[in-house]
């Protein structure tokens, strides 16, 4: 009889916890929904049951039967951002309260170290923020590690609140990203950061778009194997993008590329393959903002200069921006510039612009449009430039010029307006003019806004080891 009683107690037990509704750890207390959007709660349970979801923005009850595979999902409509606090009720065999959620604008922050960087790895601009960093408009959460052969529902994180503990842990570039949107909208922002040092865009990109395409899967064969992230295409996005994909979301910042360097031709091609599918996972065209590599000695070869020239081509695809950074570094010997103050706010001009049509400050930096040929002299137009260019040198270093015979000199160079000429007294028949197109390069040449102009080349010879006189 004692076992008969523990036997009905057991499974009582047991139907009580499976019949508990549960939810993904990006739908919690001190979350940021999207605003005027509908989103989608989502979660698992009891067959057949049936999930009340009351939102006290509106004070609406909402009902949904959990499926025959266990789950359930429900949209609601969110308001307009303000800065009140709301809470979700979500109810079944068990209630489930959101505490403390905020209507606002929500960002995904993704990418290898150079997005990871936190005030651990000794930045003195986050170090700065502390003391007075509290703000309850600012919401924090971090996707942690993982990787999958198959895609995820559920991945460890939670919302938290910024202020000078969850800062420390939090990517600095989009704590500043999100500083400057914050400020500028005076609503509130939700900044979901996914990123894992070390890692190829590959593994950002599902398996089936890699291996599908000749070119990126040769290029993923590649990779080298290293003991500190996996390489295998799809892996980090089954486990730290795909789980995301049902939260609504404004739009990306992407701080990648240094891992992709050995295999730079391809770049521009993996990133657009991965933004399209990230933006058919999302069902919208979410605006995608990128972080050009900064300089750094990756040896004796053009393999960094490729990348950022790869990169700048993926502003061809549709509502993409990019941020320039060789001016950002004090020290090519080191791959993570401390700098991540200005590539924040640098980020947040474009999607103040761009997103959210605010009209303001310069955001886009100057880039190559066409050379022509003038007696003797090349003369460099660019966009982005409408209020000219500057320099803050006597000289303006990094620029380099070549005849027919593929042999760079040192060249003059001159500022007229918006405008640069270009020559040198060994090249009697301009060809071909670089500027910044090297692994080390740092920035020499400004837009009278203050932004440095994109590295570019005129030519697309083949490269062999820089051999410029």
């Amino acid at each position: 009889m004692k076992k008969l009683c523990l036997l009905i107690i057991g499974i009582a037990f047991l139907q009580n916890v499976f019949a508990n509704i549960t939810l993904p750890a990006a739908i919690g207390s001190n979350m940021v929904l999207q605003q005027q959007s509908a989103v989608k709660i989502w979660g698992w349970g009891n067959p057949g049951e049936l999930v009340f979801v009351t939102t006290s923005w509106n004070n609406h009850t909402d009902s949904v039967f959990v499926t025959a595979n266990a789950d359930w999902q429900i949209m609601l409509q969110t308001p307009a951002a303000s800065n009140t606090a709301y809470n979700i009720t979500i109810k079944a065999s068990n209630t489930i309260v959101l505490e403390n959620v905020l209507v606002g604008e929500v960002w995904v922050c993704s990418g290898q170290s150079n997005m990871e960087m936190s005030y651990g790895w000794g930045l003195p601009d986050v170090a700065a923020e502390l003391p007075t960093a509290y703000n309850n408009n600012i919401r924090f959460f971090t996707v942690g590690k993982a990787s999958s052969a198959f895609p995820q529902f559920d991945c460890k994180g939670h919302w938290a609140v910024c202020d000078s503990n969850t800062l420390k842990s939090f990517s600095a570039v989009a704590y500043f990203f999100g500083k400057k949107l914050n400020k500028n909208l005076n609503i509130p922002i939700g900044l979901i950061n996914t990123s894992w040092g070390g890692t190829a865009a590959e593994v950002w990109t599902p398996e089936t778009k890699v291996y599908g395409d000749a070119e990126l899967k040769d290029a993923a064969a590649k990779l080298k194997p290293s003991s500190g992230w996996p390489i295998a295409p799809g892996c980090v996005y089954n486990a730290m993008v795909a789980p995301l994909v049902n939260y609504a979301v404004a739009g990306a910042i992407w701080y990648q590329g240094e891992s992709n360097t050995g295999t730079a031709a391809s770049y521009a091609h993996l990133l657009d393959t991965m933004i399209s599918t990230w933006r058919t996972a999302w069902g919208k065209n979410l605006p995608f903002y990128l972080v050009q590599i900064a300089p750094f000695k990756y040896g004796n070869n053009y393999n960094g200069a490729l990348l950022e020239e790869q990169q700048a081509k993926v502003l061809a695809f549709p509502n993409t921006g990019m941020v320039v950074t060789n001016d950002l570094v004090t020290d090519t010997n080191d791959i993570h510039p401390k700098n991540k103050h200005d590539v924040g706010y640098r980020l947040a001009g474009w999607a103040l612009a761009e997103t959210y049509h605010m009209q303001g400050a310069a955001y886009k930096s100057p880039m190559y449009k066409n050379m022509v040929i003038e007696k003797g002299k090349a003369i460099i137009n660019f966009d982005n430039a409408v209020d000219g260019l500057a320099s803050k040198s006597k000289t303006i270093g990094e620029v380099l010029i070549a005849g027919d015979d593929k042999i760079f000199y040192a060249a003059d160079v001159k500022i007229e307006g918006n405008k640069l000429i270009v020559s040198s007294k060994l090249v009697k028949q301009p060809v071909a003019v670089r500027y910044g197109f090297g692994n080390t390069a740092l920035a020499t040449l400004f837009s009278n806004n203050g932004l440095p102009v994109c590295p570019f080349r005129t030519d697309d010879w083949v490269l062999g080891k820089p051999s410029a006189k």
